[in-house]
């Protein structure tokens, strides 16, 4: 097979990113699911699952990424974070204040001992996490579209 015709980087760089983008994926999830308790949360934890994604848009190409989170389903992420921030804050009027929170908060320092901020980190790295991949992913295009047109 033709060295010319491989997408993306090298077997080298391949071979590397096999063996951490799943780590960088779970080490996103941890920093989400644990904001509300130690440094982190859904912006950070958003942040650090995207990359996920891009680091396979760098080593093996755009199309692998786009197989593993196409565009339609990056819009359907970043969407659903939007509305669930918005649902969870609007239930909050149930109570009679926005954002307030209608979950028994349980004991401190512990996983579900928050009330609605996991829920609302949660819904912060979906919308976090697919926008900073769609964001990647239209300047990925356009530099492609403008290298085309020289």
């Amino acid at each position: 097979m033709s060295r010319k015709h491989e997408k993306g980087m090298s077997l080298i760089v391949k071979t590397i990113t096999r063996f951490t983008v799943g780590l960088i994926l779970l080490y996103g999830i941890y920093i989400l699911s644990h904001g509300h308790i130690s440094p982190g949360g859904g912006f950070a934890g958003g942040v650090i699952v995207a990359l996920s994604f891009i680091h396979l848009m760098l080593a093996y190409g755009k199309e692998t990424a786009l197989k593993k989170l196409p565009k339609n389903v990056a819009s359907f992420f970043e969407s659903s974070g939007a509305i669930l921030f918005l649902g969870i804050a609007l239930l909050g009027f149930t109570g009679g204040y926005f954002f307030l929170n209608f979950l028994s908060k349980g004991q401190p320092f512990r996983l579900f001992s928050a009330g609605i901020i996991p829920l609302c980190n949660i819904a912060i790295s979906f919308k976090v996490g697919a926008g900073l991949f769609t964001i990647f992913v239209a300047l990925v295009l356009l530099t492609f579209e403008i290298g085309k047109k020289k």
